[in-house]
């Protein structure tokens, strides 16, 4: 038995009071071989497809829509701004490893959706957003909140749809969520006419999805997968490159064991932290702009690069002419556009990472001799290790430090993007996949807090942090709302320091401190955490961190942890834009 209420859409705020039905016994519809309304086909076409829970915002394009979803025995979060629903569908497949779904009206909802789903393209996120479009008659007509929806945002999902016949909508559901969840995920757009909403016509649930044209690979080429295994166990300074495709294939398992076999060190990008074990001693943390010093010293050392579900982007291979000068490269990846897309590859194999892991451990007969190589980055690791200045003011590194240690590394970590993201990725240690959940490519700040709902619903007895900034948290701080009223309990580490801090950074170094713009004046975050019934801790001195974040965690409601921290504090180790990776600056912080 599933119960059933609407939370803040009925005359109400009591949950999940209004409706107890049996998927097993009972449709939501009388009888499903008989006509149903546009509206009803997409949200019996959802059950269908295991959706659980659904984030988005009402409007008039989507009234038919909501009528059905009053009584549908699905949960669906109302934020305050499209833009979060989107952010929280994201951390919701982040998190679970499902399909996020969202929700918004024609025109000005549907643009809102936009930033979250070009998140979500540029992290390989699975979601299916869902927006509503004016009467066909009118479109093109520049009808009272039209936009062209399918055109913008053409160029940032994997596949959108116009439906402008009811009888589509259930193959178009089904074939979205398999292009949506298949091969590189990424996000699929439905746009629905209100007309169509309300169009009568029988339900016909497709058997099987068959897009001609879309036929992802799944196994290497069994030649290339030789070839590889060849120069592995020749290889004398082998390093592991992985990126976010291990997690998205669920291939941690193959990469651990491969790592293990051969005994090569692996660097993670910041969307593969978390797909191998942090606190593994072949593990070298994250590479890049922002990386660790060893790991950067790896690549540039190594005479084999094995990239796995990785993409080669700016921020990890600094100067393209410069980068990995003495290294052959294996290539796996399970999307053919991305493979020598940045760098030369010498041998790319497209596949999903897990089949085509598991095909090369078969593969390889006898593990390479790496003994001396793992010597040298060790002497890295001593010589370079992350570090910084024991300060009488809060530290952000200490405070990162001490979440690890409380939460035993066993939280789900989302981020804002900036100082505060780069701070999280280095110093929280990820033995787990789906457990750092940040916007990588796309760089969206007011990413990280939604997201953290999304992740919180989706994963309801994980604790759950927000690592923000204070000018990032300020871009959907409107969604303490939606926490309250929902029980969303997430906890936001606030790191506090007056400014927009990562582009200060840059103003600082390159700009000669020039700061133009950058100081931002925040609000009290503890009276204003209230305002909304929520709970604000406010932090000032170090030896009041610990107690704060252990107050947070056993308070059962949405908590901000406002840690005043040092205005000028930076990010190392830092490589300059546009020069090689091992030339970094800062060792210390």
């Amino acid at each position: 038995m599933v119960e059933r209420g609407v939370a803040l859409t009925g005359p109400s705020n009591q949950y999940f009071e209004r409706l107890v039905i049996s998927r097993n016994s009972k449709k939501l519809f009388k009888n499903l071989n008989s006509d149903m309304k546009g509206a009803n086909i997409l949200i019996e076409s959802l059950l269908k497809e295991n959706v659980e829970v659904i984030f988005g915002y009402p409007g008039g394009s989507v009234l038919p829509i909501f009528d059905c979803l009053y009584d549908a025995p699905v949960k669906f979060i109302l934020p305050r701004h499209e833009q979060a629903a989107a952010h929280m569908a994201d951390g919701y497949a982040r998190a679970t490893g499902k399909v996020g779904v969202c929700l918004a009206t024609s025109g000005p909802g549907a643009t809102n959706l936009t930033t979250g789903i070009a998140t979500a393209y540029m992290d390989s996120i699975p979601m299916v957003a869902i927006t509503g479009q004016v009467k066909t008659s009118l479109i093109g007509n520049d009808a009272f909140q039209e936009a062209d929806i399918t055109g913008i945002t053409r160029s940032i999902t994997k596949h959108n749809y116009l439906v402008k016949d009811a009888r589509d909508l259930a193959r178009t559901i089904k074939e979205a969520f398999h292009v949506a969840r298949t091969g590189r995920p990424g996000p699929v757009l439905i746009d629905i006419p209100v007309d169509v909403q309300q169009q009568d016509t029988e339900f016909v649930w497709p058997d099987e999805v068959a897009i001609r044209g879309y036929k992802p690979t799944y196994f290497g080429h069994p030649g290339q997968i030789k070839r590889c295994a060849k120069i592995i166990t020749s290889a004398k300074k082998p390093v592991i490159y992985a990126g976010g495709g291990v997690i998205s294939s669920g291939a941690y398992q193959e990469l651990k064991e491969l790592a293990e076999k051969i005994q090569a060190p692996v660097t993670m990008t910041l969307m593969g932290l978390g797909g191998f074990p942090a606190t593994h001693e072949l593990s070298l943390g994250m590479l890049g702009m922002h990386g660790t010093a060893y790991a950067n010293h790896a690549i540039m050392e190594a005479d084999l690069i094995i990239a796995i579900g990785a993409r080669f982007d700016d921020r990890v291979t600094g100067r393209i002419d410069a980068f990995a000068p003495n290294a052959k490269i294996i290539h796996i990846d399970i999307d053919p556009s991305s493979i020598s897309k940045n760098v030369r590859v010498d041998i790319p194999i497209v596949g999903d990472v897990k089949h085509v892991l598991g095909q090369l451990l078969e593969e390889i007969k006898v593990a390479c001799d790496t003994s001396s190589w793992l010597k040298i980055v060790e002497g890295w690791k001593k010589k370079y290790p992350l570090a910084y200045k024991d300060k009488k003011r809060i530290s952000p590194q200490y405070i990162m430090e001490e979440i690890y240690e409380i939460t035993k590394g066993e939280a789900i970590i989302t981020t804002e993007v900036g100082q505060n993201q780069m701070w999280a990725a280095q110093w929280y240690k990820y033995t787990h996949p789906h457990t750092f959940i940040s916007s990588g490519g796309l760089g969206t700040m007011g990413f990280g807090f939604p997201a953290s709902m999304g992740a919180k619903i989706g994963c309801p007895e994980k604790t759950v942090f927000d690592i923000a900034g204070d000018g990032s948290i300020q871009m959907n701080i409107q969604e303490l709302a939606t926490c309250v009223c929902n029980k969303i309990n997430v906890k936001v580490a606030i790191l506090n320091n007056g400014y927009l801090g990562m582009v200060r950074q840059w103003q600082e170094l390159f700009y000669k401190k020039r700061y133009s713009y950058t100081c931002i004046s925040g609000p009290d975050f503890v009276k204003l955490a209230e305002s909304y019934g929520a709970v604000g801790i406010r932090v000032t001195k170090k030896e009041e961190v610990r107690k704060a974040i252990e107050k947070a965690i056993s308070i059962d409601n949405v908590v901000f942890i406002d840690f005043h921290i040092e205005q000028e504090e930076n990010v190392f180790p830092m490589v300059p834009a546009g020069e090689a990776i091992n030339r970094m600056i800062g060792g210390m912080a």
